[in-house]
């Protein structure tokens, strides 16, 4: 007998993402880049199964597009909750494997990984919009040291750039998908 299998897949998603603007202030040139890039994981990963998020495609690397996913919910948590916001959340898949976000994929979860995603984006939402200022010194610290909401917007431009740029060619691998 074999093991009944899961069809679900995450849902395709219609590109409607706006660009950031070629004029914007500071604080709305970084949100709308940071946004631009939230907005893309959706659609590198959609019509995809369970088991196609888990499946690691680009040898020798073991990364995933579900490892991708959790680790952007854990990047979120770290930097918005912890640092953005000062509260000393617990970490998210990492609490016995520094890499555990990347580790122990399980494609019946898969789903439940998105939905956690989707809602790390909205509590990281909520922090930010509490900061008056991009150069004031946050609640949270990095190593010890002050960062300010700029520094954080920079670094997530950069952590979702590096990442989506993995995802495409998982995705290629996968499915013959590219790019966006």
């Amino acid at each position: 007998m074999t093991e009944p299998t899961d069809d679900r897949r995450s849902p395709a998603v219609e590109d409607q993402r706006q660009g950031p603007p070629f004029l914007a202030g500071d604080r709305e040139s970084l949100e709308t880049w940071v946004e631009f890039y939230r907005e893309t994981v959706p659609i590198k990963i959609g019509g995809l199964t369970g088991e196609q998020l888990c499946r690691a495609t680009v040898p020798p690397s073991s990364l995933t597009l579900l490892g991708i996913v959790r680790h952007l919910t854990y990047v979120e948590r770290v930097w918005f909750t912890n640092v953005v916001a000062g509260i000393d959340a617990p970490p998210l898949y990492c609490a016995d494997d520094p890499d555990g976000d990347y580790h122990d994929l399980d494609p019946a979860r898969a789903f439940d990984d998105l939905d956690r995603f989707h809602a790390e984006l909205a509590v990281s939402r909520d922090h930010a919009a509490v900061v008056r200022e991009l150069d004031a010194p946050l609640p949270g610290l990095r190593r010890g040291e002050p960062v300010n909401l700029r520094w954080v917007y920079t670094h997530l431009i950069e952590e979702y750039a590096r990442h989506l740029g993995h995802a495409d060619l998982i995705r290629e691998c996968l499915d013959g998908t590219t790019g966006y």
